[in-house]
């Protein structure tokens, strides 16, 4: 007997893959956790029967989640990540010499726990010396601390259960406060396929706050679509205007100089999302 697994993407479309074995089910104070190894993608991380991040594909996400703002920030110091508990974001922040200190927000300690013992690849920086490990609400803490971050990265799942406060207007005005005079700021804001009108509501809400908004995109194979967008706020440094050729070479895997520039580029039917 073959098992596999099914994530329901809408109500008449979803990805499956080939089930291993289950290593870890939970339901949590806030969500089912699952962690199943899979044929394809290795061990793979599941929230309330949603893909988070799988071994083979997590880089592109991670990567593009920090460097685009990373780089285009000139001297990002103090980095926040809210969510992000698989440890990814903060592997790819450590990347860049000049953070000092990057604290993580994460809301259920238990995607943490089960990271690192499932996902050490993925999960493997989060005792570094220079990263705090919080075990609170994104929401609350973007409220409580103001004018403290250079850079703050939004590294939710989608906006249903305890993440639905994080894809609202009022969260983005509280980070504006939270970034310093110049800060920049970049929230995952799913895919143009099957949620443009979430894509087109966020960026209408951070263009209003925020003087420097952009859309950019990339290719996750497990998450719905394959497309994934990311929504920047930035106070005043243009990520489109960034000297490519200043960026110096990093262990990466998708992102490059050039992909800076081209993952700005917008298939017309997703532009439009942004007019």
């Amino acid at each position: 007997m073959e098992l596999w697994f099914t994530e329901k993407q809408t109500e008449n479309f979803g990805i499956t893959a080939k089930v291993i074995q289950s290593l870890h089910t939970e339901k949590t104070q806030y969500q089912q956790l699952d962690m199943i190894q899979t044929k394809e993608f290795g061990n793979m991380l599941v929230l309330d029967g949603m893909v988070m991040t799988t071994e083979k594909d997590e880089f592109v996400y991670h990567e593009m989640v920090t460097h685009p703002v990373l780089f285009t920030h000139p001297n990002p110091k103090n980095v926040l990540v809210v969510g992000g508990g698989d440890g990814g974001a903060i592997r790819e922040v450590l990347k860049h010499p000049e953070v000092e200190k990057v604290v993580l927000v994460e809301i259920d300690g238990k995607v943490i726990e089960y990271s690192k013992k499932y996902l050490p690849s993925i999960a493997g920086k989060l005792d570094d010396e220079r990263v705090q490990v919080l075990i609170d609400d994104g929401f609350m803490h973007i409220h409580k601390n103001k004018n403290k971050y250079d850079v703050i990265m939004v590294d939710s799942t989608e906006p249903v259960g305890p993440a639905a406060p994080l894809f609202e207007r009022g969260f983005y005005q509280g980070i504006y406060e939270t970034l310093k005079e110049d800060g920049i700021f970049v929230a995952q804001t799913d895919n143009p396929w099957f949620k443009g009108e979430l894509i087109k509501k966020v960026f209408k809400d951070v263009k209003e706050i925020f003087p420097i908004t952009k859309l950019y995109t990339c290719n996750i194979p497990t998450y719905p679509s394959g497309m994934w967008t990311f929504t920047i706020g930035s106070k005043k440094y243009d990520p489109e205007a960034v000297d490519i050729t200043a960026i110096p070479d990093i262990d990466t895997k998708y992102y490059t100089p050039q992909i800076h520039k081209a993952c700005f580029v917008l298939p017309r039917f997703v532009e439009l999302l942004t007019k």
